[in-house]
């Protein structure tokens, strides 16, 4: 993903979620996290009602929303494939 977003970034918004947040993640171990690996998208945390209402329950839970707000993409731990990013990036991208 991290050689895909770009592609999109214009038109996509990408956020990078702490899992755990202020128990084992606060956004500065993110933002450490996210710039030792230099991927190009912003971190940040959420409530963790949010991130169980949501059903995020392991780090690396991907889940794309379109602009009104419905869940179009839904995938768990190392999965989502280079041409899922692909084809998930140009709907929303066309979605707006």
């Amino acid at each position: 993903m991290k050689d895909i977003y770009p592609q999109y970034a214009d038109n996509v918004d990408l956020f990078a979620i702490g899992v755990h947040p202020g128990i084992v993640e606060d956004i500065n171990t993110l933002e450490t996290y996210r710039s030792e690996r230099d991927h190009p998208w912003p971190v940040a945390t959420a409530p963790s009602q949010v991130m169980a209402e949501l059903g995020v329950t392991i780090q690396s839970t991907k889940i794309a929303f379109d602009s009104q707000g419905t869940i179009v993409y839904r995938e768990g731990m190392g999965l989502g494939s280079d041409e899922e990013w692909h084809r998930v990036f140009t709907e929303l991208s066309q979605s707006q």
